[in-house]
């Protein structure tokens, strides 16, 4: 019964400790694009996204499909850097589903010259091979 008991505390230590490892993981890749962000590089706050087709971007007016058009969009209503601003992320909740699927849910805050716009977003990560991929964005 011992072994048992034991067996089951270090199987619950591992799961935990690997939850806690993809948890870090996922803010350390929101980190690397609130900074890229902050440099004004799109394309490096674009790595935090799914490369396929098949990432959906909901914003405020319609959903958008693939990497490349929710990059053409952020360059569009992001035109520069002071349009871009300093962003800020309030991560409230990361939430492991299982190995390859997590959900997000926080704000946003843009420090620029004459605004400070902000809003909510959630997020489903997947992990694609071995990497933390966010492959929808619903942000407001």
């Amino acid at each position: 019964m011992k072994k048992y008991i034991l067996s089951c505390l270090l199987f619950f230590n591992a799961y935990f400790l690997l939850h806690a490892q993809d948890r870090q993981a996922i803010i350390k890749l929101m980190d690397d694009q609130r900074q890229a962000w902050n440099r004004g590089d799109l394309e490096g706050f674009m790595q935090g996204y799914w490369k396929s087709d098949s990432l959906m971007f909901v914003g405020k007016t319609a959903p958008t499909f693939g990497w490349q058009n929710t990059l053409n969009n952020y360059k569009r209503g992001y035109p520069d850097k002071a349009a871009m601003g300093i962003l800020i992320f309030d991560i409230k909740k990361v939430q492991i589903l299982d190995p390859e699927n997590a959900f997000v849910f926080g704000a946003w805050h843009l420090k620029r010259e004459k605004d400070e716009p902000g809003g909510y977003y959630t997020l489903w990560f997947r992990k694609i091979n071995g990497v933390w991929k966010i492959v929808v964005d619903h942000t407001s």
